[in-house]
């Protein structure tokens, strides 16, 4: 399924009496629904609700449970972790990235910007497994992709100091039931089986840590600069042991980057780097390819040209067009007494509200009966029932992230800051997220805004859900982070036929003729439709986007990733672990899904892993093909239960 139910498909809509039904019901019901964001707001006061099923750890040690083997928390003092393979982003690429490389034995690092691991599953709440149907049907899915699939619907659906009623003690498994795939699930759950896969990897590799709450900033090199020797960091601690983060992202991501403390943060210097006698391989598993722009490795940005690509649908060259960014929230059946209407909705925005509710709509879905928008990915449902036929009950609570809804795709201005940005805000000597925090601002005023469009429409009351013990526990009820689709993507090196590597629409379509076989370099393979969720202007200015490539999965190849998408230009020691990978504009719209970023993200960590165990200490990454080594690592590969090929 696509991220947007609006989209690739031909479903009618089912006609009901909503209203009749929900009235009836709520008659029925003897349990009290409970004012979710009223007792929710009333909840930040309370303890810290469970990740993993216990009581969370209060802010003034949640750094040190949080991060593995760490035996103090070194508050304002600097740190210094040593560690062969060292991931820079928690995200779904990077969890799977860091996974394989402990499996191995080598002695691992793992940053991440925001309190959650897991990336789309946790911190960007997008908590519903969106995966090809030719995948399925061959379950052509990496061992540990399964088994992480399995460890969160083990999770406790809610956490267990929630305030909400019976899914309060049940686990994922027992509230799973949504049509966008087969596993919808809080990004509580996301982010607690992420912690628990690493916990488990690093058996095998017991001085392996990893940290949650840390800000990249930058990298050394050696004096050839093309090795990086170090990492640099800033871990924060909150000063408030109630602390939980605004769900602004435009409002902190300053604070979260800066090296000084504040009122709000206690900080810590980090620096990673190798043990004394052995070398570092670093990944870049940030969504936007944050270590890709600070060390102005070579990128692209945006849309591209058909002269530039050579792809039949392709545009324009526009480094402002990246696709839609989303800040998705949770929607629960159950009535507030309207106060989400009051405390969710912002009463001056930079764009008119009229002008966001004309682009809302339900992608030809009922809002609630059946097939719906709100069982597309419905992520609680308190009985389990059928969410292509049956109704949401009371209690029950979906994510929302909609194409036609709290997309963002607005480029006045874009949100991922080209090089030039970066020079001019001083972020090249200073590294502070590479985003642009007045379009973080109009994203977050979208999804607001969509939510309260929800409420007002909805033909029985529903609540936006917010603060400690819900599912999305920031105090707008916001995520973390946006969801990213799309950030800087390298350019690759000389590689089938092409000065500067990248895989391109006709590799992977059906259709096209030019395709390349890249099964000799093959370090995983994925599949997914071609899904464009498209910029534009809001003064109408042409965009550029490709909209016209977007297909089905019908139409699609699988999708084969190539060592060589792997490895950037310049820098010997440095893979890329998920979204940055060196494709078109075009392909990241099949590639960036769950399954295709945990690929990457495997085929990086386990290609590290498998360099820092040969005995030759001087092969890097981008010899491995010319000196006849892929047999031996793609062997390595489907041990580590890879698949190379569908």
């Amino acid at each position: 399924m696509n991220d947007n139910s609006g989209e690739n498909s031909n479903q009618p809509a089912n006609k009901f009496d909503p209203e009749h039904r929900f009235l009836l019901m709520f008659r029925l019901r003897k349990v009290i629904f409970f004012g979710f964001v009223s007792l929710a707001v009333l909840g930040f006061a309370a303890k810290s609700s469970s990740i993993l099923g216990n009581a969370e750890p209060s802010a003034s040690n949640r750094n040190q449970l949080d991060t593995y083997a760490n035996s103090t928390n070194s508050i304002g003092q600097d740190l210094v972790w040593e560690c062969e393979v060292a991931v820079v982003g928690g995200s779904l690429g990077g969890v799977a990235a860091a996974y394989h490389a402990m499996q191995s034995g080598s002695t691992t690092c793992l940053i991440e910007l925001t309190p959650m691991l897991g990336g789309q599953v946790s911190s960007q709440g997008v908590s519903a497994i969106d995966e090809s149907e030719l995948m399925r049907q061959n379950k052509a899915f990496p061992t540990s992709w399964k088994y992480f699939k399995q460890l969160i619907s083990e999770q406790f659906a809610l956490p267990s100091k929630s305030i909400f009623l019976e899914a309060n003690s049940k686990l994922v498994s027992e509230t799973n039931s949504c049509w966008v795939g087969d596993l919808c699930f809080s990004p509580t759950a996301g982010a607690a089986a992420a912690k628990r896969l690493l916990i488990e990897a690093a058996k095998r590799s017991p001085a392996s840590r990893w940290g949650t709450e840390i800000a990249f900033k930058g990298v050394e090199f050696d004096p050839s600069g093309k090795t990086i020797i170090a990492i640099n960091a800033v871990q924060r601690t909150p000063r408030d042991p109630n602390y939980i983060p605004k769900g602004r992202l435009s409002q902190e991501i300053t604070s979260w980057y800066a090296w000084q403390s504040d009122n709000e943060f206690e900080k810590s210097r980090l620096r990673l780097q190798p043990p004394p006698g052995k070398r570092l391989i670093v990944i870049d598993a940030t969504d936007t390819g944050e270590l890709v722009a600070s060390a102005n490795i070579p990128h692209r940005l945006g849309s591209e040209s058909n002269k530039t690509t050579e792809e039949p649908h392709a545009i324009a060259d526009n480094p402002d067009c990246t696709q839609a960014f989303t800040f998705p929230f949770v929607l629960a059946i159950g009535n507030n007494r309207g106060k989400s209407n009051i405390l969710v909705a912002p009463t001056k925005t930079a764009y008119p509200k009229k002008i966001h509710h004309q682009e809302f709509n339900f992608g030809g879905y009922p809002m609630l009966s059946g097939r719906s928008f709100f069982n597309y990915r419905r992520i609680i449902s308190q009985t389990k029932n059928n969410p292509n036929w049956d109704d949401p009950v009371e209690g029950d609570m979906t994510i929302v992230n909609w194409n036609p809804g709290n997309d963002w795709g607005v480029m006045n201005p874009p949100l991922i800051m080209p090089i030039e940005a970066i020079w001019s805000s001083g972020q090249s000597q200073n590294w502070s997220g590479g985003l642009n925090t007045t379009a973080l601002s109009h994203g977050e005023e979208r999804s607001l805004v969509f939510s309260e469009w929800l409420m007002q429409n909805s033909p029985i009351p529903v609540s936006h859900l917010l603060g400690k013990g819900t599912p999305i526990s920031t105090q707008s009820g916001l995520s973390m982070y946006p969801y990213i689709r799309e950030g800087r993507r390298i350019l690759g090196r000389n590689a089938y036929g092409q000065n500067q590597f990248m895989i391109r629409e006709q590799d992977i379509r059906s259709d096209l003729s030019g395709g390349r076989d890249f099964s000799a370099s093959a370090v995983g393979v994925t599949h997914y439709a071609v899904d464009m969720h498209g910029c534009r202007y809001d003064n109408g200015k042409k965009s550029g986007e490709a909209s016209s490539a977007a297909i089905t999965e019908g139409f699609v190849k699988p999708i084969v990733i190539p060592l060589e998408s792997l490895i950037p230009q310049k820098i010997d020691n440095l893979l890329i672990g998920g979204k940055s990978i060196a494709v078109s504009h075009i392909v990241n719209g099949a590639t960036r899904v769950h399954a295709g970023e945990w690929v990457i993200g495997s085929a990086a960590g386990s290609t590290a892993a498998w360099l820092t165990k040969q005995g030759n200490t001087t092969i890097v990454p981008f010899e491995i093909v010319p000196k006849g080594l892929m047999p031996n690592l793609q062997a390595y590969l489907r041990s580590q239960g890879i698949i190379l090929n569908l």
